[in-house]
């Protein structure tokens, strides 16, 4: 039967790429072969319309170990024969529709990549983003996804250490889930995904394969949300036993010499994890479908080649050693089969018994068609970043109604409703927990500590994607250097509507430009992350949302940091600044000027070489052991820094800024590259020597002391009241 109009919406494909097909086929391909092509050549797997823009970023440092782009995650060496393996990647369309299972496979999956690489699973991350929690969908959306998070990844033993979430009208049925794993791994451990030469085997282990996320990565990761489509069968279901059994089968398998590589079964399933690893080492393969077990009845082999099944590895089994990899696995209680084997042609066949059902060139099916287009800037963000900040009134409310309102929004309240949910103790090697700025991890059997952050401001990006990507990187580093850690790579996961609109497309490009921007000047190469486009519910897209996760490095965990206030009478300073901003443009884009005035507007703004001396100068203070907490000042400005210090540390605050201009935007104005220490009185003079001599502005606010948070002259509140804001803020917009 003719291909039809039905059969590519199906795969994602138009029709100018099945045109494509024919030409390099020079015929028509059957079903089993459109679907692999379509899957691989998805925006999911193909990377279609980022892949240009994605060459932009930088990837270079000398603790690299393997390329970034070529394995399933990234590599750092952090010295003494150890090394990080790092991703973060997107979970966003299966969570919209199931979003326990969504979020919950996004936890596996994720995971999967890490350990495939041989390192074990020492830390997770989530970077959370939803609408309205006054809406009963987005309410089910965030419970349904929390409990994914935590019944998967409690399961695993892996500690879910930080992450962030916020809240917008942008993400109403359309949630963001991505999901930052970190793993351990000896250097000269490392298992990469590829075949070695030909006659190698192929073996499949962990779960039976079952209709569960056909069509999940061309179909639902690749399109925009259709209501009157039914999705729920893209969307696959978990078993995070059967995958903690996996992690520890692996991992031992990882330490022999049985095996020439690994990969796991994600997007795509069998045809992505077997078509990757013998294009990684230029050979073909062989695989017969019926020899793969199934949970279900009538599965044919179009089913079993694009399952996206979960808890599922492909081994590559160094001819004759099967036996003893079987053995390990049958020890584990897992079955093992062997499915097929590499050849030295670079054709993949997939065969079903006798029969031939599928015969590719390798080529083709990872070398999907390229898009560069000509964004065009949206008209309507130059109207919003020309708002006219003078015509903006003072709010009548003042500054202590403000500050409590800005506490109780779930977009600063305290997270701990979600993070208590999580196992962020197990393992042991949680030194910093959820709720500071960055997470901090300490590698048993050394000194050394590494520090953890994810970051990313949509309604930043949707004022100006340029300086929006640019802040992410920046606010995710300034992250872990409060820690004292010194940042040494970026991973990252794009979260933007429909790369085939001009206005989304440069939004896209501006944020990957921006993003290249702050890491060039920070120093941090982006070494792994995923690109999540087709965000989109009814035709309007999300906010565009680059989220950064960090990874920062301390020689000596015991010589950290964290946020908040420790002892009365310690001066509070203020770095990356010597006064105080009071014009109104300093609302730009912040939580303030949406919050009470409902309105996003401005254009938010950033010194990347201040920022720079910033960080360098945090690092050096604590390692100098100079302060005794620091806090990046980002969402809601300085004072909601000020006061989430003293909530942490137990402790009030009095101080006098001068507020003779707008107050609004002395106290709430989010401008970047500032970072608020509290420094031991005889520490101050040293303090601003280091401060000088690192060309670093610095500007005393005041000291710890009493019970309130208090500024001379504009509002004196007690910490009781501060606190209960900020600790039930999230609660209240639940109920």
């Amino acid at each position: 039967m003719p291909i039809t109009k039905t059969d590519l919406d199906v795969v994602a494909l138009t029709q100018e790429e099945y045109s494509i097909i024919v030409e390099r086929l020079n015929r028509e391909p059957n079903s089993v072969e459109l679907g692999m092509i379509g899957s691989l050549w998805s925006e999911h797997c193909g990377y279609k319309h980022s892949k240009e823009l994605l060459r932009l970023l930088p990837s270079q440092s000398p603790l690299l170990i393997v390329s970034p782009g070529t394995e399933n995650a990234g590599v750092i060496d952090i010295g003494q024969g150890l090394a990080i393996v790092m991703k973060i990647e997107s979970h966003n369309h299966p969570s919209a529709v199931e979003p326990y299972q969504g979020a919950a496979t996004g936890v596996g999956g994720i995971v999967r990549d890490i350990f495939a690489m041989g390192a074990r699973p020492i830390a997770l991350l989530n970077s959370l983003r939803f609408g309205l929690l006054s809406d009963p969908r987005n309410r089910y959306l965030f419970n349904g996804v929390i409990g994914g998070i935590s019944g998967y990844g409690n399961c695993l033993g892996i500690p879910d250490v930080g992450g962030e979430i916020y809240f917008s009208p942008s993400y109403n049925t359309n949630p963001l889930v991505n999901a930052m794993c970190v793993g351990l791994v000896e250097k000269d451990k490392i298992i990469k995904s590829q075949a070695g030469g030909a006659d190698n085997l192929l073996m499949l282990v962990g779960a039976d394969t079952g209709r569960d996320g056909i069509h999940g990565a061309s179909g639902l990761a690749s399109r925009s949300f259709e209501e009157e489509r039914e999705l729920r069968s893209t969307v696959q279901v978990g078993n995070p036993f059967l995958e903690k059994i996996l992690i520890e089968a692996c991992l031992e398998i990882a330490q022999t010499d049985h095996i020439v590589g690994m990969q796991d079964l994600g997007a795509a399933g069998l045809t992505s994890a077997s078509i990757e690893a013998a294009a990684n080492s230029g050979v073909g393969l062989v695989i017969d479908v019926s020899k793969i077990t199934r949970r279900e009845t009538g599965m044919n082999p179009y089913d079993v080649m694009l399952s996206e099944s979960q808890e599922r590895m492909l081994i590559i089994v160094k001819q004759g050693h099967e036996k003893f990899v079987e053995a390990i696995f049958e020890k584990w209680d897992l079955h093992p089969v062997i499915i097929g084997q590499t050849t030295d042609d670079s054709i993949a066949r997939i065969v079903d018994g006798k029969d031939m059902v599928a015969e590719l060139p390798v080529k083709l099916l990872t070398e999907p068609p390229l898009y560069r287009l000509n964004g065009v800037k949206p008209s309507w963000q130059e109207n919003l970043q020309t708002f006219n900040f003078d015509e903006l009134d003072l709010w009548d409310g003042g500054p202590k109604s403000g500050f409590l309102r800005l506490l109780e929004s779930p977009n600063i309240a305290s997270k701990r409703l979600v993070y208590q949910q999580y196992d962020y103790q197990v393992q042991t090697n949680t030194v910093i927990q959820p709720g500071a700025d960055a997470a901090l991890i300490r590698i048993k059997g050394t000194n050394k500590g590494i520090a953890l952050s994810t970051d990313g401001n949509g309604r930043y990006c949707y004022l100006d994607p340029y300086i929006g990507g640019a802040i992410a990187v920046a606010e995710a580093c300034r992250n872990v250097v409060c820690t004292g850690a010194s940042p040494v790579a970026m991973t990252d996961c794009l979260n933007f509507g429909n790369p085939e609109k001009l206005d989304v497309y440069f939004q896209l490009e501006m944020a990957i430009k921006g993003i290249t921007k702050a890491c060039n000047a920070l120093n941090v190469p982006v070494i792994s992350g995923n690109v999540s486009l087709y965000n989109e519910s009814d035709g309007e897209p999300i906010y565009p949302t680059p989220i950064l996760g960090a990874l920062g490095m301390l020689q000596d965990v015991s010589r950290h940091c964290t946020i908040h206030f420790k002892d009365e009478g310690d001066v509070v300073v203020l770095i990356g600044a010597n006064s105080i901003d009071q014009d109104a443009t300093a609302l730009s884009g912040s939580e303030y000027l949406e919050l009470i005035h409902g309105i996003v507007a401005g254009k938010p703004n950033i010194d990347l070489e201040l920022e720079k001396r910033v960080q360098n100068l945090c690092v050096a203070m604590i390692q100098k052991e100079l302060c005794k907490s620091a806090h990046d000042c980002s969402d809601g400005g300085l004072l909601i820094s000020l006061a989430e210090s003293c909530i942490l540390g137990k402790i009030g605050f009095k101080g006098k800024i001068d507020v003779k201009g707008r107050w609004d935007s002395a106290l709430f104005g989010e401008v970047q590259s500032r970072i608020v220490v509290s420094v031991d009185p005889n520490n101050l003079n040293n303090v601003k020597r280091l401060a000088k001599e690192m060309n670093v502005p610095i500007i005393e606010l005041g000291i710890v002391s009493g019970d309130s948070v208090m500024l001379d002259g504009v509002l004196d509140v007690p910490l009781t009241e501060v606190s209960k804001a900020w600790e039930g803020g999230l609660a209240s917009h639940l109920q």
